[in-house]
Parts: structure tokens; sequence; C-alpha cells
């Protein structure tokens, strides 16, 4: 049975209110990213400790850690790809801070009972495939020492970083077999480079690897990459084709909603409140 989330700061980035509205559309878990306009990996124990606090007082599951990991500039690569846009959420860290963040990613994952850490591939270069061996090499050794607690890495496809689509992913999982590593999907970001999600890149995915699926949807103009974001289900992604392949293939975790599109009257609560209850139908129809 697929459950619904959000990362909550895409409700609203007051944590409470947040909360509020995802649980009016039936939402049963958090991912968190940006809690009170604070990265994540920003807070300290005791802050950590009240976010879960605060979130288990709901009736809420925390389903997964949304960090910038990996989410920098590779050193001695080949350029990075100024035609896309590069959102960092609170989180303009660089490759020297990923040491850092990296186990504070683990310490609070650990801490807030989360199995799910998300992470990415570096800023995406003009040659893409010349970072792959140490894209790999980097989710290794993430994968590893994310096993050692229980936890699991969840590499997410970003059109941003040198892992945006499926057939990209697909190609990293096959060079990076640990079991500690799976992908979190997005189908809306694959599209901004040209992939059709469903079910062409989903279809190159080892769906058993899926750990987890962030949902919202857009348009993107032929040769272009800036997206127009819009209401799931009514935009370019076949969200009711992609969830029922879910279904089917026995996918069992959540689907986070993550809506970025800023609603009819330019507000954003309101616009994932509207993609909340349009999600729970699709999934509902599906289920």
């Amino acid at each position: 049975m697929i459950a619904l989330a959000a990362i909550t700061d895409e409700f609203s980035p007051d944590l409470d209110r947040a909360l509020d509205g995802m649980a009016s559309v039936g939402m049963t878990g958090a991912e968190l990213r940006v809690i009170d306009g604070r990265n994540i990996l920003e807070l300290g124990p005791a802050e950590v400790d009240d976010v879960r606090r605060r979130i288990a007082a709901r009736g809420l599951s925390i389903v997964g850690i949304a960090s910038p990991l990996l989410k920098c500039v590779l050193p001695d690569a080949p350029p990075v790809d100024a035609r896309l846009q590069q959102d960092v959420f609170g989180a303009p860290y660089t490759y020297d801070d990923q040491p850092r963040l990296s186990e504070r990613a683990l310490d609070i994952a650990e801490r807030m009972g989360a199995r799910v850490i998300r992470v990415f591939s570096y800023w995406r270069t003009v040659e893409p495939e010349e970072t792959m061996d140490r894209v790999g090499e980097a989710l290794a050794e993430l994968a590893e020492r994310a096993a050692r607690r229980g936890l699991i890495i969840g590499l997410e496809n970003e059109a941003a970083c040198n892992v945006g689509t499926g057939a990209e992913t697909a190609r990293v999982l096959d060079v990076v077999g640990h079991p500690a590593l799976g992908v979190v999907w997005d189908p809306a970001n694959a599209t901004l480079l040209g992939e059709t999600p469903y079910p062409d890149g989903y279809g190159a995915l080892p769906a058993g690897r899926i750990v987890h699926v962030h949902a919202k949807d857009c348009r993107v103009p032929v040769q272009a990459f800036t997206p127009e974001w819009g209401p799931i289900g009514e935009m370019g992604v076949d969200w009711r084709g992609q969830i029922a392949a879910l279904v089917r293939d026995g996918y069992a975790g959540w689907i986070s909603l993550e809506t970025h599109w800023r609603g009819p009257r330019g507000d954003k609560f309101e616009a994932s409140v509207i993609c909340g209850e349009r999600l729970a139908a699709l999934v509902g129809r599906a289920g």
C-alpha cells in the first residue's frame, strides 16, 4: 500500500502550519528539508528532538531526510552546465563541506528515526558521463556508512545534477550494487532533460531499488530547461500511469509531495493542498 507524505516546507516554512496542511489532505508522513528557514542539517540535537516531538504529536511518521548531500561542484571535473537552475533550499554548501554534512545527515536520520537519506550526484557538468566513476565512488562510500546504522541512501535523479534521468540512474545502479543504495525517483525532474519519465525513464530502473518517490508536475518547452509547474495530473507527467506501475510492481513505500507550483493565486500553501488532494485521489484510484 502506497502512503502519502510531503516535504514539509513545500506547504510552509512554518513546521506547525505545514503539518496542519498535510494532515488536512490525509498525509501520514513528513520528509524534512528546511525547518523554519534553516536546512535540516543545521539543527542542533535539542532542535532535532523538538521537531521529532512536534511531528509525532500530530501522529505523522518521519519518512526521510531530504539532505543536500553531493549538491555541489565536483572539483577537477568538466565545467558545470550553466543552462540548468541550481536550487539550494538553504544549503549553499561546497565539496569541502561534504564530510561534515554526511556525518550530520547520518546522525540526524538516526535520531529522527528516518530510514532514507536523500542525496544527489554533484552539479551537472557539460559532460556528465565523465563524472560517473567519481559519483559512484561517493555513493558507495555513503551507502556503506549508512548500512552500518541501518539506514538507506536514496539517490534522487535531479536535472541540475549529473544523474538526472531514469536511464542515467540505472547506469549508476549497475555500477554501485550496494544494498543500502536505492533510488528517490522523481519523474518530473527527468522531463527537464527531455526524458519521458513514464514509461521510458521508469522502465529503465530496477523497480526493486526504488526506495522513495517525489511527486510534482510540469511541462517543459522543447529544447528548454525552464519548466512550467502546475497541478499534479494536469501537466506533462503521466501520473496515473506512473502510480499504476508502482502498484503493479509492488512498491510499498511513500510518495512525497514536492509541489513547486505556486498555485492559482501565488499561495504555495494553497497549491500544496490542491496537489495533495489530487495526489491522494490518484493513489486511491490506483489502489
